[in-house]
């Protein structure tokens, strides 16, 4: 059980990293916001499935459901900014 959701949290980590280096590399070379407000987004939801692997896996003892939800809510409120702000 443990080692499935350790495989799932690093799968997690790595799909939404992979995202933000993608998103990141195209604002480098787009110069387009949306990009880089997405690129922040995911940079959260990368923080927040680190935290869900402290939390699962590496410290089942400690409860990090508060630093998951603020690094989520974090990068959700930066991409709701980012589609207010460049919808002008």
């Amino acid at each position: 059980m443990e080692i499935t959701k350790l495989l799932l949290s690093v799968a997690a980590i790595l799909t939404s990293g992979a995202c933000m280096v993608l998103l990141f590399r195209g604002y480098l070379r787009k110069r387009v916001r949306l990009l880089m407000w997405s690129a922040i987004c995911f940079a959260g939801l990368t923080l927040n499935n680190i935290a869900l692997l402290c939390d699962l896996v590496v410290f089942p003892d400690i409860d990090f459901r508060p630093v998951r939800m603020a690094a989520a809510l974090a990068g959700m409120l930066v991409l709701l900014y980012g589609f207010i702000w460049d919808a002008e």
